[in-house]
Protein backbone atom coordinates (compact mmCIF):
# COMPACT_ATOMS: atom_id res chain seq x y z
CA UNK A 1 0.00 0.00 0.00
CA UNK A 2 1.31 3.77 -0.41
CA UNK A 3 2.72 5.55 1.84
CA UNK A 4 1.39 8.81 3.51
CA UNK A 5 3.67 10.62 1.95
CA UNK A 6 2.06 10.00 -1.78
CA UNK A 7 -1.14 10.54 -3.06
CA UNK A 8 -2.72 8.60 -6.15
CA UNK A 9 -3.74 11.12 -8.65
CA UNK A 10 -4.89 8.27 -11.64
CA UNK A 11 -5.46 4.74 -13.14
CA UNK A 12 -4.64 3.26 -16.18
CA UNK A 13 -7.69 1.93 -17.72
CA UNK A 14 -6.00 0.62 -20.94
CA UNK A 15 -4.57 0.79 -23.84
CA UNK A 16 -5.61 3.24 -26.02
CA UNK A 17 -4.83 2.98 -30.15
CA UNK A 18 -2.58 0.66 -31.24
CA UNK A 19 0.59 2.40 -31.29
CA UNK A 20 1.29 2.26 -26.97
CA UNK A 21 -0.83 5.27 -25.66
CA UNK A 22 -2.68 4.35 -22.21
CA UNK A 23 -6.44 5.35 -21.50
CA UNK A 24 -5.59 7.41 -17.89
CA UNK A 25 -8.36 8.14 -15.57
CA UNK A 26 -7.76 10.89 -13.72
CA UNK A 27 -8.54 11.48 -9.86
CA UNK A 28 -7.23 15.21 -9.54
CA UNK A 29 -9.72 17.90 -8.64
CA UNK A 30 -8.65 19.72 -11.92
CA UNK A 31 -8.65 16.18 -14.30
CA UNK A 32 -5.87 17.49 -16.83
CA UNK A 33 -3.65 18.28 -14.46
CA UNK A 34 -2.65 14.53 -14.20
CA UNK A 35 -0.47 15.50 -16.74
CA UNK A 36 1.73 17.96 -15.04
CA UNK A 37 3.30 16.40 -11.79
CA UNK A 38 6.15 14.88 -13.95
CA UNK A 39 7.42 10.72 -12.60
CA UNK A 40 4.47 8.86 -11.41
CA UNK A 41 5.27 5.88 -9.66
CA UNK A 42 2.88 2.87 -9.25
CA UNK A 43 1.21 1.95 -5.49
CA UNK A 44 4.30 -0.24 -4.66
CA UNK A 45 6.83 2.27 -5.81
CA UNK A 46 8.26 -0.30 -8.16
CA UNK A 47 7.35 0.91 -11.63
CA UNK A 48 7.60 4.16 -12.95
CA UNK A 49 6.30 6.20 -15.50
CA UNK A 50 6.60 9.84 -17.41
CA UNK A 51 4.02 10.62 -19.23
CA UNK A 52 4.02 12.71 -22.77
CA UNK A 53 1.50 14.94 -23.59
CA UNK A 54 -2.08 14.45 -22.44
CA UNK A 55 -5.33 14.54 -24.29
CA UNK A 56 -8.83 14.25 -23.18
CA UNK A 57 -10.83 11.15 -25.06
CA UNK A 58 -13.69 9.38 -24.11
CA UNK A 59 -13.66 8.30 -20.36
CA UNK A 60 -10.22 10.26 -19.65
CA UNK A 61 -7.42 11.14 -21.21
CA UNK A 62 -4.75 9.77 -23.81
CA UNK A 63 -0.77 9.82 -23.22
CA UNK A 64 2.03 8.19 -24.19
CA UNK A 65 3.94 6.77 -21.63
CA UNK A 66 8.37 7.05 -21.96
CA UNK A 67 9.30 3.77 -23.70
CA UNK A 68 6.12 2.40 -24.33
CA UNK A 69 5.36 1.22 -28.03
CA UNK A 70 3.08 -1.09 -28.74
CA UNK A 71 -0.41 -1.97 -28.00
CA UNK A 72 0.30 -5.25 -25.88
CA UNK A 73 2.45 -3.44 -23.62
CA UNK A 74 0.29 -0.55 -22.49
CA UNK A 75 -2.41 -3.21 -22.08
CA UNK A 76 -0.31 -5.32 -19.51
CA UNK A 77 -0.55 -1.78 -17.15
CA UNK A 78 -4.35 -2.04 -17.26
CA UNK A 79 -5.33 -1.43 -13.60
CA UNK A 80 -1.61 0.23 -12.30
CA UNK A 81 -3.00 3.22 -9.63
CA UNK A 82 -0.62 6.45 -10.51
CA UNK A 83 1.10 8.30 -7.56
CA UNK A 84 3.14 11.06 -6.76
CA UNK A 85 5.08 12.53 -3.86
CA UNK A 86 2.71 14.95 -1.73
CA UNK A 87 5.17 17.57 -2.21
CA UNK A 88 4.45 17.89 -5.69
CA UNK A 89 1.24 18.64 -5.07
CA UNK A 90 -0.46 22.21 -4.26
CA UNK A 91 -1.30 22.64 -0.65
CA UNK A 92 -5.15 22.85 -0.30
CA UNK A 93 -7.78 25.34 1.21
CA UNK A 94 -8.24 24.46 5.22
CA UNK A 95 -11.59 23.00 4.24
CA UNK A 96 -10.32 20.14 1.83
CA UNK A 97 -8.37 17.35 2.47
CA UNK A 98 -6.35 14.41 0.40
CA UNK A 99 -8.04 11.14 1.23
CA UNK A 100 -4.98 9.71 2.64
CA UNK A 101 -4.98 12.38 4.83
CA UNK A 102 -8.51 11.09 6.63
CA UNK A 103 -8.36 7.23 6.48
CA UNK A 104 -7.06 6.08 9.68
CA UNK A 105 -8.48 9.26 11.66
CA UNK A 106 -10.71 8.90 14.90
CA UNK A 107 -14.18 9.44 14.62
CA UNK A 108 -16.32 10.87 17.45
CA UNK A 109 -19.68 11.81 18.18
CA UNK A 110 -20.42 15.52 18.76
CA UNK A 111 -21.12 14.35 22.30
CA UNK A 112 -17.48 13.37 22.69
CA UNK A 113 -17.84 9.25 22.25
CA UNK A 114 -15.12 7.54 20.41
CA UNK A 115 -17.09 5.95 17.18
CA UNK A 116 -14.73 4.21 15.13
CA UNK A 117 -12.18 5.21 12.97
CA UNK A 118 -12.32 5.75 9.34
CA UNK A 119 -11.68 2.87 6.86
CA UNK A 120 -11.75 4.61 3.28
CA UNK A 121 -12.79 7.80 1.43
CA UNK A 122 -14.92 6.48 -1.65
CA UNK A 123 -16.10 9.15 -4.18
CA UNK A 124 -18.39 7.49 -6.31
CA UNK A 125 -19.37 10.87 -8.99
CA UNK A 126 -21.82 12.26 -5.79
CA UNK A 127 -19.64 13.32 -3.15
CA UNK A 128 -17.54 11.66 -0.92
CA UNK A 129 -18.57 9.24 1.65
CA UNK A 130 -16.39 7.80 4.71
CA UNK A 131 -16.22 4.54 5.36
CA UNK A 132 -16.19 4.25 9.22
CA UNK A 133 -14.87 1.10 11.08
CA UNK A 134 -17.08 1.22 14.17
CA UNK A 135 -15.69 0.43 17.32
CA UNK A 136 -18.88 -2.08 18.16
CA UNK A 137 -17.97 -3.87 14.89
CA UNK A 138 -19.37 -3.46 11.50
CA UNK A 139 -19.05 -0.60 9.21
CA UNK A 140 -21.12 2.36 7.95
CA UNK A 141 -20.46 5.11 4.92
CA UNK A 142 -21.14 8.59 6.06
CA UNK A 143 -21.74 11.36 3.48
CA UNK A 144 -18.59 13.57 4.09
CA UNK A 145 -20.37 16.87 4.34
CA UNK A 146 -19.80 19.82 6.71
CA UNK A 147 -23.44 18.55 8.25
CA UNK A 148 -22.46 15.29 8.81
CA UNK A 149 -18.78 15.91 9.65
CA UNK A 150 -18.65 19.59 11.14
CA UNK A 151 -14.75 19.44 12.24
CA UNK A 152 -11.53 17.14 10.89
CA UNK A 153 -8.83 17.83 12.84
CA UNK A 154 -5.45 16.18 11.11
CA UNK A 155 -3.45 17.90 14.56
CA UNK A 156 -5.24 15.87 16.56
CA UNK A 157 -5.71 12.73 14.29
CA UNK A 158 -9.49 12.82 14.29
CA UNK A 159 -12.63 14.18 12.83
CA UNK A 160 -15.97 14.85 14.42
CA UNK A 161 -19.28 13.54 13.02
CA UNK A 162 -23.10 14.63 13.22
CA UNK A 163 -24.24 12.08 11.27
CA UNK A 164 -28.33 12.30 9.93
CA UNK A 165 -30.61 10.16 10.92
CA UNK A 166 -30.74 6.49 10.74
CA UNK A 167 -26.77 5.92 9.30
CA UNK A 168 -25.53 5.16 12.47
CA UNK A 169 -26.70 1.55 13.70
CA UNK A 170 -29.24 1.53 17.36
CA UNK A 171 -27.78 0.35 20.12
CA UNK A 172 -28.88 -2.80 21.21
CA UNK A 173 -30.91 -3.45 24.41
CA UNK A 174 -30.58 -6.60 26.75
Amino acid sequence: MADKNTICVGAIMGAFGVKGEVRLKSFCANPEDIGTYGTLTSEDGTQTFDLGATRPVKGGFATKINGMRFKDQADKLRGIRLYVSRDALPNLPDDEFYHSDLTGLSVVDTGGEIMGKVRAVHDHGAGDFLEIRLKTGGDVLLPFTTESVPTVDLATKRIIIDPPEGVMPEPKSD
